[in-house]
């Protein structure tokens, strides 16, 4: 059996504040060199977690891009056959941004679409100007001066300086029902200078659940999984 010795050291106070002042520096060498492997370990482990998952998120990616194009593609025709007989039975050409397909047993349903974001032409400025002009010569009373601010939170442009079309359609509402030539002109040129520009398509998937009877939608990005 080992025989543990014991030594005593005798020292000085200042020998004892130098040997403490080590033992600081040492631990806090100690806790720097731990907290530098730890920031390496984590690097690794996430190096690591992103080279072994890439490659199955980058395939899943493309298979559900694929996936989206060809439903588009299958619908294409689809589409093209809405079009011709709303044609036949409204006598205008269609033109919502948005389509639902429910199939017969309503149990499941696709929708199909493009975003659209709202944008005027420079002329709506000029149909701007005739509305404000008009509805601030109302301001002469309490309530007619209710009346100018409500317009002119309507007008009011978003971070982007683009109009909301649905503020517009609340204008010409009470466009016509002031009966006033201008406000009505002014709101017409705004309505004609409207030019939507369409960005990307979506596609939304639904199944109705049997139990609830609700609609209840598929997850088709990463973010809604």
């Amino acid at each position: 059996m080992e025989e543990i010795r014991q030594t005593t050291v005798t020292m000085t106070d200042a020998e004892m504040a130098q040997f403490g002042a080590f033992q600081e520096a040492q631990k806090a060498e100690e806790a720097k060199n731990a907290a530098k492997q730890m920031r390496e370990d984590y690097r690794e482990m996430v190096d690591d977690a992103i080279e072994s998952m890439m490659p199955g998120l980058r395939t899943m990616s493309e298979c559900l891009t694929n996936h989206k194009k060809k439903v588009f593609e299958e619908f294409s025709a689809i589409l093209e056959m809405k079009a011709e007989m709303f044609k036949m039975e409204k006598g205008e050409d269609l033109n919502n941004q948005s389509h639902t397909f429910t199939n017969s047993k309503a149990t499941m349903r696709i929708v199909l679409g493009n975003y659209v974001t709202d944008g005027y032409l420079d002329t709506a400025d000029e149909g701007i100007a005739k509305v404000q002009n008009y509805i601030q010569s109302l301001a002469s009373d309490e309530k007619s001066q209710a009346l100018v601010k409500m317009v002119m939170r309507l007008l009011a442009k978003d971070a982007k300086g683009t109009l909301k079309a649905s503020r517009v359609i609340q204008l010409r509402k009470m466009a016509e029902e002031s009966g006033s030539a201008e406000f009505i002109e002014g709101v017409k040129i705004i309505e004609e200078a409207y030019q939507p520009q369409t960005s990307r398509t979506y596609l939304k998937a639904y199944i109705k659940d049997e139990k609830t009877n609700a609609w209840v939608q598929l997850p088709l990005g990463m973010t809604e999984a």
